[in-house]
């Protein structure tokens, strides 16, 4: 008979063989191949990515046109530390889309634990900008403007290394230079 054991765990067996509470000869039956997978807290950057992956998965299956997280909500599950890991995040989402009253989950969405969280207003995000009202969000050209303005000023004007720095081509920079009136002689 041929059998391959897969075997899971969150535990570190080595520190529970030296603790005694896991057998050595067994641990070495099943450590051919031990491939470990860092907790979803120490994965920051897969979060979006799972998150819009869960968001597909539920929103199908409960009929709702489920796009994404409002930006409360990200700060919420962003700010989570997630100890059950990918399998916390997938209920949390199954729960928030089957609860979602419109296209963007918000914070009332998600369940009890996480409401608790406090979310800072849009001005304590935004506070450079004091035009603005409390909870608006700054627009995408705004948003964008800022950063071309910000990689000018690090690269000293120098608008190829600008573009370096935006992952943009330089002609795509220099479009944008156009759109939002930003002369070269300014940024140096």
């Amino acid at each position: 008979m041929n059998v391959r054991v897969i075997a899971a765990t969150h535990c570190d067996l080595r520190t529970a063989i030296t603790e005694n509470r896991f057998r050595q000869d067994l641990y070495y039956r099943l450590t051919m191949v031990e491939i470990r997978t860092p907790p979803l807290a120490e994965r920051s950057g897969d979060l979006a990515l799972l998150v819009r992956h869960y968001i597909q998965h539920f929103a199908r299956p409960f009929g709702k046109p489920v796009l994404g997280l409002t930006w409360r909500a990200e700060i919420v599950i962003t700010r989570h530390h997630w100890p059950g890991n990918v399998r916390e995040l997938e209920n949390v989402i199954g729960h928030a889309c089957m609860m979602a009253a419109s296209e963007r989950i918000d914070v009332r969405d998600l369940p009890d634990y996480l409401r608790s969280v406090n979310v800072p207003s849009a001005e304590a995000i935004f506070s450079t900008d004091t035009n603005r009202e409390t909870d608006a969000l700054p627009s995408l050209d705004e948003q964008e403007k800022r950063l071309v303005l910000e990689a000018l000023s690090q690269s000293n004007g120098n608008q190829s290394e600008a573009a370096r720095i935006l992952k943009i081509g330089r002609d795509a920079l220099r479009y944008k230079m156009r759109k939002f009136a930003i002369e070269s002689s300014t940024t140096q």
